[in-house]
């Protein structure tokens, strides 16, 4: 009887599939291109808001009021960028989730397990850094949740800026982890941030969102059905006193994101490649617009560190961040016995847990929600998490220049394509037929250098032919 095979040891960052890496690949580019109009909306808002001449226009524009007030949606333009808008962005949240479930990394627990603790890990860890920091400073403990989030499409947008060449599965692994980040932190909004239900309101929605369920389950197809049905849901939701964002989320996790016979794409996936530009490139930065523009000063930005509110989410996001989720990938190595990845060490993982500290999109949001009712101190609180993100970015751009050598090393070894197939070499190293097709072309590159080295030394025979006359002709008598 012959002995088992071992199997080799799980590697912690290890090469992704090809169709997992495809994904990523297309999923992040939509990403960063969001996070870089993020970034011009948050600076454009922060412009608008400390330039005297436009600041009062910022203020009319913010909270001007449209909407049917007799269905409860008379809302200003920045409740409707956090709670309408936003909707969008959790709706591609819920999709990006159910995909990894079914159909990517988190479908195998053994896999699933390092950016779930690491996302668990890195939303604790803030939130107890906030707690203490406030528990001996005296301050307020209601905004624990704020830096709790990790924005990737900012995160993104700061590895575009300075021209990273981050692996492909450490970009993966941040992705999930904010995909994870980002069902934690509804599920916070929804049990911490609801202070009354109308149950009326509360049992439309879930009645909405079992009809959007069976249409989906019979084949029902037609932007036309779902997209006023996923209004309805919307602002049922929102009467309700539950965050209208839930209702996206939750539409997002019910699409099927599971491939049948005869499709190329799943449901979810096809939905969610219309649906993420405009999440990325409209809802998000409109909600930056109307939510980042703070009045900044050096006195306000000297209050960040004093007042103990705004320290706490400070240092929550750039130490807690930080410490959470490199803690919790150690741990997970650790206890599973998964070897980190050859080609990285552990201060990469590092760099890339500095990078989570930046917290933008949903800290904005839980920071209004949380100190809602105090208007003074939801914009320090705002500042903060700007000042937090920044620091973050900064950090992490330091730590991931150091090793951006490396990392272009890596890039180029994953994206060579030497048999110009359309697919990396290192996924067609087990593939006969790659070696083949490698073989014919090197076949052809030597019959060319041949070719070349005959022509050459045909060229220095001839050469030295005529130099050899020339000789025999001086050496002749007068």
């Amino acid at each position: 009887m012959t002995a088992p095979r071992p199997t080799a040891p799980r590697k912690a960052f290890g090469r992704l599939s090809l169709p997992e890496r495809t994904f990523v690949a297309d999923a992040l580019r939509t990403e960063t291109v969001g996070g870089v109009l993020l970034l011009v909306a948050a600076v454009t808002a922060l412009v608008w808001a400390n330039v005297p001449a436009v600041h009062d226009s910022y203020e009319s524009v913010s909270h001007f009021h449209l909407g049917p007030a007799s269905l409860g949606l008379d809302l200003s333009v920045a409740h409707w960028a956090a709670d309408g808008l936003l909707a969008v962005f959790f709706f591609v949240a819920g999709i990006e989730l159910k995909r990894e479930l079914v159909a990517g990394d988190l479908k195998d627990p053994r896999a699933a397990a390092l950016p779930v603790v690491a996302a668990l890990c890195g939303m604790a860890v803030p939130a107890l850094v906030y707690t203490l920091t406030n528990v001996t400073g005296g301050g307020s403990l209601q905004g624990w949740a704020v830096p709790t989030a990790t924005d990737i499409a900012f995160a993104l947008a700061v590895l575009a800026v300075i021209g990273t060449s981050l692996p492909s599965a450490m970009r993966a692994f941040l992705l999930t982890l904010a995909v994870v980040d980002d069902l934690f932190a509804i599920l916070i909004i929804a049990v911490f941030f609801t202070d009354s239900i109308d149950f009326a309101a509360l049992g439309g929605a879930v009645v909405g969102l079992a009809v959007f369920w069976l249409l989906l389950r019979k084949g029902v197809r037609g932007w036309y059905v779902y997209v006023p049905l996923a209004l309805v849901i919307w602002a049922l939701m929102y009467n309700s006193g539950v965050h209208a964002t839930i209702a996206g989320v939750a539409m997002g996790l019910m699409l099927r994101c599971t491939t049948r016979e005869g499709e190329k794409q799943s449901p979810g996936q096809h939905i969610e490649h219309l649906v993420r530009p405009l999440s990325a490139g409209l809802a998000v930065p409109l909600f930056a617009l109307f939510s980042a523009g703070v009045s900044v000063s050096g006195g306000a930005l000297g209050d960040v560190f004093t007042r103990p509110e705004t320290l706490g989410v400070v240092l929550g996001l750039v130490v807690g961040k930080a410490v959470g989720i490199f803690g919790g990938t150690w741990l997970t190595a650790r206890f599973t016995r998964a070897s980190l990845s050859d080609d990285l060490e552990w201060a990469d993982v590092f760099a890339v847990a500095t990078l989570a500290g930046i917290g933008f999109t949903v800290s904005l949001l839980i920071g209004e929600l949380a100190f809602d009712g105090d208007a003074a101190l939801t914009d320090e609180v705002k500042a903060a998490v700007l000042t937090g993100s920044v620091i973050a970015a900064v950090l992490a751009t330091v730590l991931l220049k150091i090793r951006n050598a490396k990392y272009r090393r890596l890039w180029e070894a994953e994206e060579r394509d030497d048999d110009l197939d359309g697919i990396p070499d290192v996924y067609e190293e087990d593939d006969p037929e790659y070696h083949l097709r490698m073989a014919a072309i090197y076949d052809r590159k030597a019959a060319e250098h041949r070719r070349i080295a005959e022509a050459k030394a045909a060229e220095r025979h001839a050469l030295a032919e005529v130099t050899g006359r020339a000789g025999d002709e001086d050496g002749r008598p007068a």
